[in-house]
């Protein structure tokens, strides 16, 4: 039987590279891959010749392909059968999948148990806060196989938190829980250089007072 599998890891740990190269593996064996992403990620979206928008999914290595924005409303089973279910794609790769609304992750496990069709999910696992996206917390409920995409911190641990900066490069402690950005704004890094970094600036705000 097809699976669910949740890959996740943290910011700059390759998932988008990870995503896309398990693509062209599938395309390269003749399959249909429907690729998706949820809109709420739009930082690499442009407008073609013909005036589209188009959605591309893009590594920081410099890998890219088209993909499908999927909206938080949409019944991801119901557009899956009615484009033909298995006849449409023979597997299904979701980058970003923590944006996705929790019924989501269930219409895609629905997709693998009753369609027998695999679907793959790349994403982060909790935000700038360490706490976990709903989509994420439903795949480690639900999914069939979980995988964690190992980064290391700096310092040389691994990286399990995505620690937030402002545009002066002061780590960030409250706000809210999306905010895109790349490495510009985002930082993978070990748990404890994370609560240093909060730590000092707590005191820096607390002098400010």
């Amino acid at each position: 039987m097809a699976k669910l599998y949740f890959k996740f890891g943290a910011m700059g740990s390759s998932k988008t590279a990870q995503a896309l190269m398990t693509k062209f593996n599938y395309e390269e064996k003749g399959c249909k891959v429907w690729l998706i992403k949820p809109d709420t990620d739009s930082r690499d979206n442009f407008i073609d010749e013909n005036g589209r928008v188009r959605t591309v999914l893009r590594s920081r290595i410099g890998l890219y392909a088209d993909a499908e924005a999927i909206s938080g409303d949409t019944d991801l089973f119901k557009v899956f059968e009615s484009r033909g279910g298995k006849a449409y794609a023979d597997v299904i790769i979701c980058d970003e999948c923590q944006f996705l609304a929790p019924e989501q992750v269930v219409q895609m496990k629905d997709i693998c148990d009753l369609s027998d069709v695999p679907v793959l999910c790349f994403g982060l696992r909790a935000d700038f806060l360490t706490n976990m996206f709903p989509a994420s917390k439903r795949l480690f409920e639900i999914a069939d196989s979980i995988t964690e995409i190992k980064s290391i911190c700096k310092c040389g641990r691994k990286a399990i938190v995505n620690a937030r900066f402002d545009a002066n490069g002061k780590i960030v402690t409250e706000g809210a829980q999306i905010e895109l950005g790349g490495n510009d704004k985002y930082i993978g890094m070990c748990y404890r250089c994370y609560r240093n970094l909060i730590n000092e600036r707590k005191k820096e705000m607390n002098h400010g007072h």
